[in-house]
Order: structure tokens, then sequence, then C-alpha cells
């Protein structure tokens, strides 16, 4: 059974995809923010995992850590393994220093990684 602080991962990381899915299907798609809520998302969801087994999830964006960690229960988030493409959407795109438009099937390939992530979560902590 979930506990309150496990529902507000879900809801935060719920609100991540959301926007993400959202723009995703606007005719002039902001691909680099798509891909960072993506992320976000992806985050967010593996450290409710981590949550909901008790454990304080270290404050990091990388998606390979987070997995490692939800590994030592469970040792089919190996599964996720890719999803750690989604760790240089965390702070590469967000600042114009390193100016990069990812392209639309990067975005739509990230979004799709994000909702692998949180069904996979979701299936673990019902």
């Amino acid at each position: 059974m979930m506990n309150e602080n496990v529902k507000q991962w879900i809801i935060k990381a719920d609100n991540d995809i959301t926007i993400a899915g959202k723009d995703l299907k606007t005719d002039n798609p902001v691909t680099d923010a798509i891909c960072f809520h993506a992320q976000q998302a992806a985050e967010k969801y593996l450290k409710a995992y981590l949550v909901f087994k008790d454990i304080e999830p270290e404050k990091t964006h990388k998606i390979e850590k987070l997995v490692l960690a939800c590994m030592t229960f469970d040792e089919a988030f190996l599964s996720l393994k890719n999803t750690d493409i989604l760790t240089e959407y965390a702070v590469e795109f967000r600042y114009p220093d390193d100016f990069y438009i990812p392209s639309i099937e990067e975005t739509k390939e990230a979004y799709n990684l994000a909702l692998k992530v949180k069904d996979f979560v979701l299936e673990r902590i019902k």
C-alpha cells in the first residue's frame, strides 16, 4: 500500500509526464522541454519506488544510479537500463551554452522511455 510520501512523488512525476505528453501533441512541440519533463518524470517514479521501499532517495538526476538503487530490491529493474539516456536531458538542454534542440523522433523516444518507467514502477507499488 502506498503511503502519503510515495503518493506525492507519483503526483509530481505524473505532472511532469502529463506536461510532456500534452506538449508532444501540439503542432509545434517544444522538444527540449518535453525531454526535460520526460527525464524528470522517470527520475521521480524511480525515487517513488525507493521511498516505497523506505529508502531516502539520493539527490541525483542520474537515471542509471536510481535504477541501480532500485535493483537492490528487484533485479527486474535491469530492464530499465536503457532509460539512462534520459539523464542528459536533466541539465544539458536547459541552458543556451550547449544549444541543441532534440529532434521530434528523439523527443518521442524520451517520452516513451518515461512512460516505460512509469508503468514499470506503478506495477510494483500498487
